[in-house]
């Protein structure tokens, strides 16, 4: 049984959340400290973590950041907060998702069961130690470990799938539409900016110059594509 932590203050939101959850099978913690509810997150038990942005004790911002540091499963933000400043900001820490409240349960639960399957997915995934190689860029499928020049790359679990991705199909121009459907799934509801957020992050990364990368290029208009 899947087993997943909220943190949020507002009890009856919790609750409700909860018991959606619960009903499609999932274990479900609450926490309304953000402080206790990181303390809960870092312990490692957990498969998905929900958190708020606004709480006492920690903001939502602070615990992405920290969790992200230690583990790579996946963080859905929930929050009152519709700006997309801070649904930047929120992805920039490491966050996976965004939803803003009012949400229903239903696209609630069938976002966790989204992440959850393709986290599933990506750690499990066992080839024979195959490596994808581009210009001093190398990754290791098997083990999902990226380097730049021989350095490793520490990236989060989005950011890895959509440079996988690119990084498979070399020189080939991919819609930010494209790389939605490929990386969250056609059935997938969310805000294509996301997009634009993950590259901006990935290039931070692996690229010598961000603001002139090497390997992921914008094409204006178009979408992106890797160049091997």
């Amino acid at each position: 049984m899947k087993h997943i932590l909220i943190i949020e203050d507002d009890l009856h939101i919790a609750e409700l959340e909860r018991d959606y959850l619960q009903l499609n099978g999932y274990k479900v913690d609450i926490s309304r400290d953000g402080e206790k509810g990181l303390q809960k997150a870092l312990t490692g038990i957990y498969d998905v973590i929900i958190v708020d942005l606004m709480l006492p004790g920690k903001d939502g911002f602070e615990i992405v950041e920290e969790i992200r540091r230690n583990y790579e499963i996946p963080i859905l933000i929930v929050s009152a907060k519709s700006e997309d400043i801070d649904k930047i900001r929120g992805l920039g820490f490491g966050a996976d998702d965004y939803l803003t409240k009012p949400f229903s349960s239903a696209e609630l639960v069938a976002r966790v069961k989204s992440h959850i399957h393709r986290y599933e997915r990506l750690v499990g995934r066992k080839t024979s130690g195959d490596l994808i190689s581009h210009k001093g860029l190398e990754i290791i499928t098997s083990s999902h470990k990226v380097s730049v020049n021989g350095k490793e790359i520490i990236l989060t679990t989005k950011e890895y799938e959509i440079l996988l991705f690119l990084a498979s199909n070399p020189n080939i121009v991919f819609s930010k539409e494209q790389l939605f459907d490929r990386v969250w799934g056609e059935n997938f509801f969310g805000d294509l900016a996301t997009i634009a957020v993950h590259i901006q992050k990935i290039r931070k990364k692996i690229e010598k110059d961000p603001a002139n990368p090497q390997y992921i290029e914008t094409l204006w208009g178009t979408g992106y594509r890797f160049n091997s």
